[in-house]
């Protein structure tokens, strides 16, 4: 596995971990949330290796900044889904994701949207690529021409 692949399947899993915590973006607990990435980080000290660190801790630190404009997206662009009702795994795949198309150019959108879809159907449900990848390409294709 590479290592974008690994930060990547790792930053999904401390997100969904903060997710369980229902980290609220908009109160601002950032003592709680550094907390909760730092009891991650030392229970997966072993997975979290230095070539995967500096790109884990990008899309986490940015995936919890710009929240309140990926949940926007997803929630604009994912039909008759509501945010709260998405599977969990989903719904941070997605962040991930989204994440990287507004803030990693040097990515391709094609490569994002295929390592999302890859780790929707390795971790979440057999309905997970598809909709992931529906959700996806609806936000790159109609955020692009905006």
């Amino acid at each position: 596995m590479g290592d974008r692949r690994q930060a990547r399947e790792l930053a999904l899993q401390a997100l969904f971990f903060l997710d369980t915590d229902t980290f609220d973006p908009e109160k601002g607990d950032e003592e709680r949330i550094r907390r909760n990435v730092d009891a991650f980080c030392i229970n997966n000290e072993a997975r979290i290796t230095p070539e995967v660190e500096p790109f884990f801790r990008q899309l986490i630190a940015g995936v919890i900044d710009n929240q309140i404009r990926i949940d926007h997206l997803l929630s604009t662009y994912s039909k008759n889904w509501k945010l709260s009702r998405m599977p969990k795994v989903d719904r941070n795949i997605m962040r991930i994701a989204t994440y990287e198309f507004l803030e990693c150019p040097d990515i391709p959108e094609s490569v994002t949207i295929n390592e999302a879809v890859e780790i929707g159907k390795k971790y979440g449900t057999r309905d997970s690529g598809p909709f992931i990848n529906g959700v996806l390409d609806r936000i790159r294709t109609l955020e692009s021409s905006n």
